[in-house]
C-alpha cells in the first residue's frame, strides 16, 4: 500500500474510531503511555515507598517502624520470604490491572511490567540471585476460560529484561478454586489450601525462585504457592507482584 493512502487510512481510522484513555477515557494525544493511557493517568499511579514491611512489601506505618514487619504480617504465617510490589492497588493501577486480567487486553503486559521492571532497579532487588522467575499458574479450567494468564505475561518481560529463565510447567494449580476477590479475607487462605503442586520434584531444590502474580492482597495464594515450592527444597523464595 502506497505510503499517503496508508496514512490517510490511519487518519479516517483516528477520526472515526479515537484512541482513548483505558482510564480516564478521554481522547489520547501525542503525550500518552504507549498510546494506551494519558500522562495524567499514569502519574496518579500510587506507588509504594519505603520504608516496607519485610515481609508482605507494604509501606510501614510508624509504629511499626522498630518492628520492620506490619500488624498484619505479624499474625499471619507466609511461607515466602519476602515480597515486594511497586504499586498500592487502586485508581488507576486497579483499573489497568483488571482490563489485563479480565477484559482481554494481555498487550497490557508489556506496559505494567515496565513499573515492575523500574522498581526492581530503583531498589536494587536481588533479582541476580534468582535461579527460575515463577509466574503463578492458573488452573486448566481457568486458563481455557480465559486464554492466557497474565502472572506469565509479566514474568516473560521481568525475564527478557535481566535475563532470567522462567518456569511455566512445573508449578501447577491442581485445584480449581474460587477467585479470591469473590471471598472475605478469612476465608482465602482455606479456598488456596493444597492447591498447587511441583512436577519435577528436583528442579527447585536448593534453587532460589522469584514467584511473580498481578496483585498481592492477603497473601495467601502466593504463600501457598512458595510452600510447595519448599517442600520440593527451593532454598528461598521471593514474591514480585505489580500492586499490593
Amino acid at each position: 500500500m502506497p505510503l499517503n493512502l496508508h496514512n490517510i487510512i490511519s487518519g479516517l481510522v483516528d477520526i472515526l474510531y479515537p484512541k482513548t484513555c483505558l482510564v480516564c477515557k478521554k481522547r489520547l494525544t501525542d503525550s500518552s503511555v504507549d498510546n494506551l493511557v494519558c500522562f495524567a493517568c499514569w502519574g496518579k499511579i500510587k506507588k509504594n515507598l519505603p520504608p516496607f514491611c519485610h515481609r508482605c512489601g507494604r509501606q510501614l506505618s510508624r509504629k511499626n517502624l522498630t518492628k520492620s514487619i506490619c500488624a498484619d504480617c505479624v499474625k499471619k504465617t507466609l511461607h515466602f520470604d519476602r515480597a515486594f510490589s511497586p504499586c498500592i492497588y487502586e485508581g488507576a493501577v486497579k483499573e489497568l490491572i483488571h482490563q489485563f486480567k479480565y477484559k482481554n487486553k494481555d498487550y497490557l503486559g508489556s506496559t505494567l511490567s515496565k513499573l515492575m521492571i523500574d522498581f526492581i532497579k530503583e531498589y536494587e532487588l536481588p533479582i541476580n540471585f534468582i535461579d527460575f522467575i515463577i509466574p503463578v499458574p492458573l488452573h486448566k479450567t481457568r486458563l481455557r476460560e480465559r486464554e492466557y494468564n497474565q502472572a506469565q505475561i509479566l514474568s516473560n518481560h521481568i525475564a527478557r529484561e535481566f535475563k532470567k529463565m522462567v518456569s511455566n510447567d512445573i508449578l501447577i494449580r491442581n485445584r480449581y478454586t474460587k477467585t479470591q476477590t469473590e471471598l472475605e479475607p478469612e476465608k482465602r487462605l482455606s479456598n488456596v489450601k493444597n492447591s498447587f503442586s511441583v512436577t519435577h520434584n528436583d528442579v527447585f531444590k536448593g534453587k532460589n525462585l522469584l514467584l511473580v502474580d498481578d496483585v498481592l492482597t492477603t497473601g495467601s495464594t502466593v504463600s501457598e504457592a512458595a510452600y510447595a515450592l519448599k517442600n520440593f527444597g527451593a532454598n528461598i523464595v521471593f514474591v514480585l507482584t505489580l500492586a499490593s
